[in-house]
């Protein structure tokens, strides 16, 4: 895979993980949240939501709101799971709270699912 294909991909997943947590927290989204959320320019977010509607990983309402479709929302909670798990799992092994999360925002999109699963089995007996 390219670089910058794999880039394509990770941007892709942490809006599916911003758009999820954001639905989670407010019930609902739209891009100017998104944009505030991720500190990213207006314009930005709306190339990446016509990518995202593109691929049908979601809908966007009339009125402005976005909506996961089924197979958005199993990526987006694959890729929530991977960066909760890692982050969890940094955290217990002594890693400070900030770098956890930073770390495993990087290594959520480059881990092996063998890898992961894992980790989050070694994790889960612990």
């Amino acid at each position: 895979m390219s670089y910058i294909k794999h880039r394509a991909d990770e941007s892709l997943e942490d809006y599916l993980e911003t758009i999820l947590l954001l639905h989670r927290k407010n019930g609902q989204v739209r891009s100017i949240d998104i944009a505030n959320e991720l500190n990213f320019t207006k314009p930005s977010v709306s190339v990446a939501m016509k990518n995202l509607r593109e691929k049908e990983y979601i809908t966007m309402a009339d009125n402005g709101y976005i909506t996961l479709t089924a197979t958005g929302r199993q990526r987006a909670e694959s890729v929530l799971e991977r960066h909760t798990i890692l982050s969890d799992w940094l955290i217990s092994i002594g890693v400070n709270e900030k770098t956890a999360r930073e770390d495993a925002c990087r290594v959520e999109h480059d881990l092996s699912e063998e890898s992961f699963e894992a980790i989050k089995k070694a994790f889960q007996k612990a």
